[in-house]
């Protein structure tokens, strides 16, 4: 028997940049590339109203979106190229070359939409069917791997809506270069569909700036690069891909969005704005994003407790760890263009004692450390750069590791094909890799969604500490 949300494949395609637009073209990795090789796929899904038949969809939509996608890889290139990855010592670098592509399949659905963009906890593997599948990685006859960098996938929801999917490699973009391909797609799109000229460029959104891909302004002063590099040849020898079935690794997972309103975002800052003066302390970094993380930090290790303890005695002078990253494209001392194509994100850790975050001061030990790292940012962004790879390797093997994918700042919401803004934006890798998703709330300015996949259990719990704890805000 199909399962609800199955998808039926209508077409699968390769789309790419126009014939003879973009020059054969290789970009090296930088520094800040090399340590997201062996980073797991990134996986986006945008949902969207549409309420049309899958045939109005395919005559008159489809065609829009091929088209404007085609378009948008011309100066998007390096997304529509592969990564190639020569035997060592040659050092691993994006090729495109003219006729190079990306997958694209369009798939129906016969799911209930409302269900699907809901934010109450559903089963963690209804968003699957509509992640698409990277092509698989080649190898030439001398060991090198080529290695697609991105795929989509279009799913139809006969009069109700659509899902635009993605699932890239982390190595080509980060989250602020992703999306400002996907709002510049989104923004030729819409012109079409509005029947502007493409000439008509608004210089004022940064959606329709074009992106900047010569690597050579990123300065390596640390001599970092020769080092990442050696670790990450020596951990891709030892590399064993995750070969287990979706099915299995997430039957007792389910995923829900919370959201915490403006209000309650100001009602916690001036908590701990006060507990600075009542201490006698200096001002604490209390940004939204420091808040709303060491908030879910404190709940996610309170919702595990009674798990623990029912198979161990819990260890309150244990490390937990909390990992996120900042883009660093106006926080160094070479100047890089807000446009900048590529990686350009420092990786950080904050470790604090169970006793530190589950305590009655837990929130507020927790902003403490993370607003600390934060602010050392500012007069140091690339502080400790040479350890982020050995950090990370030694953190996440001691088991008690959070880590954050997206940020409020992307502005996923902004994502608009034509058709409005989108209902409902979800980050599916997290399923798998056990992250937070962050991102601006799609009905309230100023309040944030935060994605979850937790076990049934956990989920219960986590939902009953944030339901309770936020009334008391």
């Amino acid at each position: 028997m199909a399962q609800p949300n199955s998808v039926k494949v209508l077409e699968i395609c390769q789309i790419g940049p126009p014939p003879n637009s973009v020059p054969t073209t290789s970009l090296p990795l930088t520094f800040f590339d090399i340590p997201w090789l062996l980073c797991r796929p990134m996986q986006r899904l945008f949902f969207y109203e549409l309420p049309y038949p899958t045939n109005h969809f395919k005559q008159t939509i489809l065609p829009i979106l091929k088209h404007t996608l085609s378009l948008t890889f011309q100066q998007f290139f390096p997304l529509a190229s592969n990564l190639i990855c020569p035997p060592q010592p040659l050092k691993p670098h994006i090729l495109y070359t003219d006729g190079d592509s990306a997958l694209l399949t369009i798939t129906e659905c016969m799911g209930v939409f409302d269900h699907i963009i809901a934010n109450y906890p559903r089963d963690a593997r209804d968003l699957h069917p509509f992640v698409p599948q990277l092509n698989p990685a080649r190898v030439l006859p001398d060991n090198t791997r080529v290695v697609p960098l991105v795929s989509l996938q279009l799913t139809v929801f006969p009069n109700s809506g659509i899902c635009i999917g993605l699932t890239f490699c982390h190595v080509a973009a980060d989250g602020r270069a992703f999306h400002h391909f996907m709002k510049s797609w989104a923004s030729i799109c819409r012109k079409i569909i509005m029947g502007d000229s493409l000439d008509c460029i608004d210089n004022d959104s940064n959606s329709t700036l074009l992106p900047f891909h010569n690597r050579d302004v990123v300065k390596d002063p640390n001599g970092l690069e020769p080092n990442f590099l050696e670790e990450w040849w020596n951990w891709a020898s030892t590399w064993k891909e995750d070969t287990r079935l979706i099915n299995d690794v997430l039957a007792d997972k389910v995923r829900a969005t919370f959201v915490l309103g403006q209000a309650h975002i100001k009602r916690l800052k001036h908590r701990i704005t006060s507990q600075c003066v009542d201490k006698e302390l200096e001002p604490l970094h209390v940004s939204t994003f420091v808040v709303t993380c060491a908030l879910i930090w404190v709940y996610l290790i309170k919702s595990q407790d009674s798990r623990v303890s029912k198979f161990s005695d819990i260890d309150n002078d244990e490390l937990y760890s909390y990992n996120f990253v900042a883009d660093c494209r106006n926080r160094l001392e070479f100047p890089i263009p807000s446009t900048y194509f590529g990686n350009c994100l420092a990786i950080c850790f904050v470790s604090l004692k169970r006793c530190e975050l589950v305590g009655e001061n837990g929130i507020f030990s927790a902003v403490k450390a993370i607003g600390n790292k934060v602010r050392e940012l500012e007069s140091g962004a690339l502080e400790g750069a040479e350890k982020w790879l050995l950090d990370w390797k030694e953190i996440s093997e001691l088991g008690h590791l959070v880590t954050v994918a997206g940020s409020p700042r992307l502005g996923v919401y902004e994502t608009d094909f034509g058709w409005g803004r989108p209902k409902k934006s979800e980050v599916v890798q997290i399923d798998v890799s056990g992250a937070i998703s962050l991102a601006e709330c799609g009905d309230e300015d100023g309040a944030i969604e935060v994605g979850l996949a937790l076990s049934r259990e956990n989920m219960d719990n986590f939902n009953a500490i944030f339901q309770h704890d936020l009334n008391l805000l």
